[in-house]
């Protein structure tokens, strides 16, 4: 199974479906994250803050996939934010995972109460320009937080990963990205089992239809509305559904009813009042 890739502005392509690893435990992470690339996954999300990276690098070791078939993604925490302190968290992480490089590093939050994401971006341009980290970006960004790089440093995130999901579709995000060609990476895509999606008829009925699991048809949506995604299960059997979505297609009726169901609600927090 080949898993599409979307082009971004510096070059690179990233998978765009991968797997992600939040709240994963860290003792099982690597036997979770093993099955995933036995599955097919070459995309793989993490983050410094999941406490897993270690695991995930131990499953990437022992999977016997080359490096430059895979796609990694870590974060940089917020307590780590600043010019002196990023590069140290960088190294930290890429020895946690056991690489010469990540493919994806990312601001994890604006963290806007500590007024430090621009000289934290400062950094990570630095990280890329050593071929560290082939791509950077950011996560929960605001575009007025992605204008404040934009007047300050000279690149442009390639990436925005943020809560997206049908009852919070970030419109306004996702029309920022297109405008300054910047990626949307879905988190919480499956809407982290906070509110009934599956159940909805808007998302059942063309389960029904196409005679897929619920999961697989909001999956589609994301992937037919160019989004990248990486849905999040401990379940191999769920993990291995979750890939297989490339084998029907919604219709332009399907997607517009799940379109519908955005009414704003967030399920994570708000970045421009987090704390964290």
């Amino acid at each position: 199974m080949t898993v599409p890739t979307n082009k971004l502005n510096d070059g690179n392509a990233i998978p765009q479906l991968g797997f992600g690893v939040y709240l994963v435990e860290p003792d099982e992470c690597e036997r979770i994250v093993g099955g995933a690339l036995e599955a097919g996954y070459r995309h793989i999300d993490t983050a410094a803050l999941y406490e897993n990276e270690e695991g995930v690098g131990r499953a990437i070791a022992g999977s016997g996939i080359p490096r430059d078939e895979l796609f990694i993604t870590t974060k940089l925490w917020n307590d780590d934010q600043g010019k002196e302190s990023a590069p140290v968290a960088f190294e930290r992480s890429l020895e946690k995972l056991g690489l010469d490089y990540v493919d994806l590093y990312l601001i994890h939050w604006p963290s806007p109460t500590r007024g430090r994401y621009v000289e934290t971006w400062q950094a990570l341009e630095e990280i890329k320009a050593s071929g560290r980290a082939r791509s950077i970006g950011v996560s929960n960004f605001q575009p007025h937080h992605l204008e404040d790089l934009f007047r300050a440093t000279e690149t442009v995130p390639a990436i925005n990963q943020v809560e997206l999901h049908p009852r919070f579709t970030q419109r306004e995000n996702r029309a920022f990205g297109r405008e300054h060609g910047i990626a949307i990476e879905s988190w919480g895509p499956l809407g982290q089992g906070k509110y009934p999606l599956f159940d909805l008829p808007e998302v059942a009925a063309p389960a029904e239809a196409h005679g897929v699991t619920p999961a697989q048809v909001v999956i589609r949506w994301h992937l037919q509305n160019g989004l990248i995604v990486f849905p999040k299960t401990n379940s191999a059997e769920r993990a291995r559904q979750n890939l297989d979505v490339f084998g029907f297609e919604l219709t332009a009726a399907e997607m517009a009813a799940i379109d519908s169901l955005d009414d704003g609600t967030r399920v994570g927090a708000d970045p421009d009042t987090a704390t964290f």
